[in-house]
């Protein structure tokens, strides 16, 4: 598979439940009482920025090892198996949050925060593979 297409499948697979959990935390929020809106938006701009370092450094490092891939890379070769382990821990612990009933204060919160960063780092994806592309 071209690396083209392993910087789209890693844009895809982080972008596709950023716009999920987008979505979900952005109804918690509207179905939030406003007396509570002004805590909780400072606690969704921690959120944000903990996952703005966090996501920036593995989007960088995961772009910049399909860059160091020969020509031609399996589908599998998009991340490196902790990669993989990752993205299989979050979906998990998504699965289950959903199951544990949290709060909606927590949905609105966290999942405001976390949604907009994985669609972020999703544009990080495609912007590295663009540039990967042009040198």
């Amino acid at each position: 598979m071209n690396k083209k297409y392993l910087y789209m499948i890693a844009a895809v697979i982080w972008g596709i439940p950023g716009v999920i959990i987008t979505v979900k935390g952005i109804g918690a929020y509207s179905a939030m009482n406003p007396s509570k809106l002004w805590w909780l938006l400072i606690i969704t701009l921690c959120v944000l920025l903990g996952f703005f370092f966090m996501f920036r450094r593995i989007a960088d490092k995961y772009s910049a090892r399909i860059a160091s891939l020969p020509g031609k890379a399996s589908f599998w070769q998009t991340f490196p198996l902790r990669g993989w382990i990752l993205i299989a821990f979050m979906m998990c612990l998504g699965m289950a949050l959903k199951f544990m009933g949290v709060p909606p204060e927590f949905t609105a919160s966290f999942y405001s925060g976390l949604g907009p960063m994985l669609l972020w780092s999703s544009y990080r994806f495609l912007v590295n593979g663009r540039k990967a592309r042009t040198d």
